[in-house]
């Protein structure tokens, strides 16, 4: 049990080498991109539109695919109107308000993990990211179970409770609904690679150092 303590606090006590600093730094930069590009895009085909409504979901706002003569958000809400399905506002997302402070918080804390170098901060802040990225995948599918659950019993059109997918197909009513994460996604998937990365090369360069 002791060598196990010492093992854990040396491993914490590992000062992070540059190429790991580099890569952190490069994790922060990262996400710059998700504040400007989807985080999720939602496509819905039918017999009435072939071409698909389109949903993009940022980390800020939602926002529906536009031709000089149709807004797809409002033309999606005009659907769910109908199946009794609340319409699509982006008060009703509290997402919205948190997820860009937190990747703002995030970028921040990759910035003092470049200048303080130690590992005990970088494991602090892989577990933190690692934390939200899992966190806002389940209230994102929350928020989808609800939408698709709380109808309203006097629509016009009677349809079974359903959730919309999260990933992949998925067939409702006369609907075929596509849904895969977007670029910002991507960028987020990133993050814990290279934090992961960096420990890696610090924790081998230090090892290395060590020897005999």
């Amino acid at each position: 049990m002791q060598n196990l303590i010492k093992k854990t606090s040396s491993f914490f006590e590992t000062p992070i080498n540059l190429r790991g600093r580099i890569l952190v730094l490069v994790g922060a930069l990262v996400l710059l991109p998700t504040f400007f590009v989807p985080l999720w895009n939602m496509t819905l085909y039918s017999n009435q539109f072939p071409d698909g409504l389109i949903l993009k979901i940022y980390s800020y706002k939602l926002e529906g695919g536009k031709t000089p003569n149709r807004d797809d958000l409002r033309e999606i809400n005009s659907l769910n109107h109908y199946i009794g399905m609340r319409p699509l506002q982006e008060e009703d997302f509290t997402e919205f308000k948190w997820i860009p402070f937190v990747i703002g918080g995030v970028m921040l804390l990759a910035l003092r993990v470049v200048v303080l170098g130690k590992m005990s901060k970088l494991v602090d802040l892989f577990v933190l990211f690692t934390y939200f990225g899992l966190f806002s995948l389940w209230s994102f599918y929350h928020k989808l179970y609800l939408y698709g659950h709380e109808l309203d019993p006097t629509a016009a059109v009677k349809v079974p409770p359903f959730t919309p997918p999260m990933f992949g197909h998925n067939t409702m009513a006369n609907f075929e609904v596509y849904s895969f994460p977007g670029v910002g996604s991507y960028f987020m998937a990133v993050m814990p690679l290279l934090l992961l990365a960096a420990m890696w090369f610090s924790r081998k360069e230090w090892l290395k150092e060590r020897k005999p």
